[in-house]
């Protein structure tokens, strides 16, 4: 096992700038951070801000240059299959930042060369890091609800000014903020769906293990053009159905929403990180409260840094959040703006 490990991070933007890279520097186990971004002005931004990463404007430079060990991409949406398949294919694991990409071949595609070259993708979805989470899907796999036939989830954010093609409030201090270009742009991927309720895919395709099959929806415009809400019926490939819900419009002194409700042969489970509650209901009479604590549906940030830099060092560690969630995520959605589109259902490609 490495004592010391080099991280490469693709886009070192607002995200990347507010939370990736200060958790690589925490961490003990990392030596060289490398960074790439494309523009001369926002390179000596994060150079001054973070003395002693190595800058390179070119990704491809950057990852044969430096003898890196995991990479973190973090570049616009519609970058990151690019992006994370030449860190795949050296055989790094790496994290995808949300979505893992924006089309279902690329997806496939991703998740085919990382098994291909033995390695991982991570997906930072917070939540799948916390017990909240982990406790849920560990009551599915042992049986509590028996077989999945129905779910209802939704997810809900505070965001109708990223969205809505305004800079984000609670950014105004930052390094950098959210860029229009990838939060609101619709010939760009911009959209709650692909920027939001691909979390709330993240967590429930941890919790159930389901391929969705299947999509119709709807998607109501913010002012930019792209979606602010999104309705859909997913059919997944045993037959289950789900009613999925996104809304980019919660009032900002509210926090995040994700409730899913499962509904299998055996009883139901209720899933809320807003209550912080996961509850399981049976046929028998049986129930299952967990005790998780008042901040246990708050969203978890340094994790996933922690977790790929623990697989670039050799550990073997478990991956709730990884390359088939992301898949999953991606494909649905794929589907879902297509169908939107289209009027029609679609199939999940």
């Amino acid at each position: 096992m490495s004592d010391k490990v080099n991280i490469g991070v693709i886009g070192a933007g607002w995200w990347a700038t507010l939370s990736h890279i200060p958790a690589l520097r925490a961490n003990p186990n990392v030596g060289l951070v490398a960074v790439n971004r494309p523009d001369a002005d926002g390179m000596e931004k994060v150079v001054a801000s973070f003395p002693g990463v190595k800058p390179y404007f070119d990704a491809a430079e950057m990852l044969a240059k430096e003898a890196l060990h995991g990479v973190v991409v973090a570049s616009p949406h519609i970058l990151h299959a690019e992006h994370a398949q030449l860190a795949l294919s050296r055989g790094l694991p790496t994290l995808i930042e949300k979505p893992m990409a924006t089309s279902a071949a690329d997806a496939r595609a991703l998740l085919a060369t990382a098994n291909a070259n033995n390695t991982q993708i991570i997906l930072p979805y917070g939540w799948n890091f916390r017990p909240i989470v982990e406790t849920a899907h560990q009551l599915v796999a042992d049986g509590w609800v028996g077989e999945v036939r129905h779910v209802v989830a939704q997810m809900a954010s505070a965001l109708a000014d990223l969205f809505g093609g305004e800079p984000m409030v609670e950014t105004r201090d930052h390094l950098f903020r959210p860029p229009v270009s990838t939060w609101a742009d619709p010939k760009k991927s911009g959209g709650y769906g692909w920027g939001q309720l691909t979390h709330g895919l993240g967590a429930l395709f941890r919790i159930v293990d389901l391929d969705p099959a299947k999509v119709f929806a709807k998607t109501g415009l913010s002012p930019a053009g792209v979606d602010f809400y999104d309705a859909a019926v997913v059919e997944f490939a045993n037959g289950a159905t789900m009613a999925l819900s996104g809304s980019a419009t919660v009032p900002k002194s509210r926090g995040y929403q994700i409730d899913i409700r499962i509904f299998g042969t055996e009883g139901m489970m209720l899933f809320d990180i807003e209550r912080a509650r996961v509850e399981v209901i049976r046929h028998d009479g049986k129930t299952h409260i967990a005790d998780l604590g008042a901040d246990a549906g708050a969203y978890e940030q340094v994790a996933p840094i922690t977790l790929l830099v623990d697989l670039a060092r050799g550990k073997q560690v478990p991956n709730p959040a990884d390359g088939v969630v992301g898949m999953r995520s991606s494909v649905l959605l794929d589907a879902m703006y297509r169908s939107a589109r289209s009027g029609r259902m679609e199939d999940v490609l």
